[in-house]
């Protein structure tokens, strides 16, 4: 999932450079969304890990 993000994350870079702002800020939107569900499910492997 993180792959993801970053993929989604220069997709967004190279879309803003060459000035589509449009498909620049949606893959920008995706990127970050991908990331924040990356964070909430790493950190709920490392509670369930601790748990055991």
């Amino acid at each position: 999932m993180l792959s993801y993000a970053v993929i989604f994350l220069i997709v967004a870079i190279i879309a803003g450079v060459l000035g589509f702002g449009g498909i620049a800020g949606a893959a920008a939107t995706v990127a970050k969304v991908l990331f924040v569900i990356f964070l909430i499910l790493f950190v709920v492997s490392l509670i369930r890990g601790r748990g055991r």
